[in-house]
């Protein structure tokens, strides 16, 4: 379970606003509706509201530009902010912040009835339906509803109202993709418990921006992005040039290297998020030459023990290495992520394990949750025997822990998102180019050689030269 987009190094992540003048917003009338139940507790709703405040101070907020409104429901429903009520983004942020929770059940239906009847009209300060004007709703749930979501929700959505869910902790999954409009990969958002919900502000953010995507870093270009409108175009700085996939640099031919992914597939991971790390497993490969004699990859599974699904050198192509990426079965269970580091290193790295000797070694580390046991010592093991380590979390991963896995500089060998489904975009931004270093030795030589051929050229030359001159005497 889980779902959108949007994801950079963490060390490229602010939680903060877009920078000024990169982002405008155009005219919406935007709804939070947020369920204040009794499963939700005081210090969670104050991640809500703080969610919802961080939101609003991205949007053009103003009469002409966006209008915001709160909802807050358990088993009534209460019209906290109507969409006339607060002209100004400070006092709408000031306004949130005093919103308190009903404590009671999980009207959802009711909530979203009472949006599409009161607060999206008129006399609430909704504008007049307008092609110019965008009308959007964002449900913010953690609880299976006690009524019926389904069709309420489909005659908001018929009526030109954009539904985003956003569900938490155990919330039922089949209900937020009845609430949620079209595509669902952009519309539905799961995260594990409120403490991270904040970390969904930056897709929020960008689904009401207008922007010139190479000035907001919202590019999968790894050196110059080049605007256009609505999208983007990458190119390369000189002496480097653009590999297949369009984005990507390189100054040399792809060397041979030896990557090993070590996946957590404990159970914290769900089945249906573990289809999607072999999705973005899959996605890592394309990118990579595999063959004989170029890039060579391995796959470990771990979660209380370690699992080699297959050693490095089995597969020679991508199509194989992609079809036995996919019969990969979930382990469930724990999270030894020290255990599986410790393999790492002492197995699948070794020639035993099929590692080439003398060709560079990439990790490639996946969780999502905390260590169960220590991790420092086979982190630093793995970075001192030389080997790039990358370090990907999502959800509850331990950002420390990442840090500790990650090779130097941590910026660009550490990854973090809130959502299984943002995996795709650390696919586009990980990159693994190891260029081959030239052997000094073979160097001289190469230029004794071509000294030597200079001078064999000029001998002949000369001799040649000569030659001609005597026969005309």
């Amino acid at each position: 379970l889980s779902l959108p987009r949007s994801l950079l190094p963490l060390s490229l992540l602010p939680l903060s606003l877009p920078s000024a003048g990169l982002c405008n917003t155009r005219p919406t009338d935007l709804v939070f509706i947020v369920d204040s139940s009794r499963s939700v507790r005081p210090s969670e709703f104050e991640q809500v509201k703080v969610f919802l405040a961080k939101v609003i101070e991205g949007l053009d907020v103003g009469p002409d530009a966006t209008r915001v409104g709160v909802v807050n429901y358990a088993s009534r429903v209460k019209n906290e902010l109507s969409l006339k009520t607060h002209k100004t983004k400070a006092g709408l942020v000031k306004a949130v912040t005093k919103i308190e929770p009903l404590s009671t059940g999980t009207m959802t239906g009711l909530a979203i009835q009472f949006a599409l009847n009161v607060a999206f009209s008129e006399a609430e300060g909704a504008r007049v339906k307008s092609p110019d004007i965008s009308k959007v709703a964002i449900i913010v749930t953690d609880g299976r509803p006690q009524d019926n979501v389904k069709d309420v929700a489909a005659r908001a959505r018929d009526a030109g109202i954009e539904l985003y869910a956003i569900g938490v902790g155990r919330v039922d999954l089949n209900t937020l993709k009845q609430i949620a409009s079209e595509q669902l990969d952009d519309h539905v958002d799961y995260v594990e418990s409120y403490s991270v919900i904040e970390k969904l502000t930056k897709k929020f953010q960008e689904a009401f921006c207008v922007a010139d995507l190479c000035a907001t870093g919202d590019h999968d270009c790894q050196q110059v992005c080049i605007s256009a409108p609505g999208s983007f175009k990458c190119a390369c700085k000189e002496g480097f040039s653009l590999l297949e996939d369009g984005k990507s640099c390189s100054a040399c031919s792809n060397a041979a290297t030896d990557v090993v992914f070590l996946i957590d597939g404990s159970k914290s991971v769900r089945p249906e998020n573990f289809e999607l790390v072999k999705k973005w497993i899959n996605q890592i490969i394309d990118k990579l030459d595999v063959s004989e004699t170029k890039a060579h990859v391995g796959l470990v599974q771990y979660s209380s023990s370690v699992k080699q699904e297959f050693p490095l050198g089995r597969y020679n192509n991508k199509k194989d290495l992609k079809d036995a990426v996919k019969k990969m079965a979930y382990m469930e269970r724990g999270t030894m992520t020290g255990q599986a580091l410790r393999y790492l290193t002492d197995s699948s790295f070794a020639p035993a394990g099929g590692a080439r000797p003398g060709v560079a070694k990439v990790g490639i580390v996946f969780t999502d949750g905390r260590s169960q046991d220590y991790i420092g010592d086979a982190a630093k093991k793995a970075k001192e025997q030389g080997f790039r380590m990358y370090a990907v979390g999502v959800g509850n991963a331990v950002e420390d822990e990442l840090r500790v896995i990650a090779s130097q500089p941590t910026g660009e060998h550490y990854f973090y998102t809130a959502d299984f489904k943002a995996m795709t975009a650390i696919a586009k931004k990980l990159q693994i180019n190891i260029c081959q270093e030239e052997d000094p030795c073979e160097c001289d030589s190469v230029v004794k050689f071509q000294k030597k051929v200079e001078e064999a050229l000029q001998a002949l030359t000369k001799k040649h030269i000569l030659s001609k001159s005597v026969r005309v005497r």
